[in-house]
């Protein structure tokens, strides 16, 4: 698992936006399948070997209505979850 103090400081190389850390994957069940998540970019950033990858051209991009159920998720697990400001628009540009 990352750090909190870590994790609070990230932010997407894209959008300069606070990113959503999913330390056991989206069905919240193994280490292995944690991601960072950027809301306002829509990009998902793969952790390796306990490593997050910050890389936009190792991410992957994901839907909007793949980007609501993360976010959905991860209100739903209790994640603390960046406030929609308008940044998704700017982001996609």
């Amino acid at each position: 698992m990352l750090p909190d103090e870590l994790v609070t400081i990230m932010v997407c190389p894209r959008s300069k936006q606070p990113v959503v850390y999913f330390p056991r994957g989206e069905a919240d069940r193994d280490e292995a399948d944690g991601f960072l998540f950027c809301p306002a970019s829509r990009l998902r950033y793969p952790i390796q070997d306990g490593v997050p990858v910050m890389l936009v051209e190792e991410a992957t991009e994901v839907s909007a209505s793949a980007a609501a159920q993360l976010v959905a998720r991860a209100k739903e697990l209790g994640f603390s979850v960046p406030a929609d400001d308008g940044a998704s628009a700017r982001a996609s540009r």
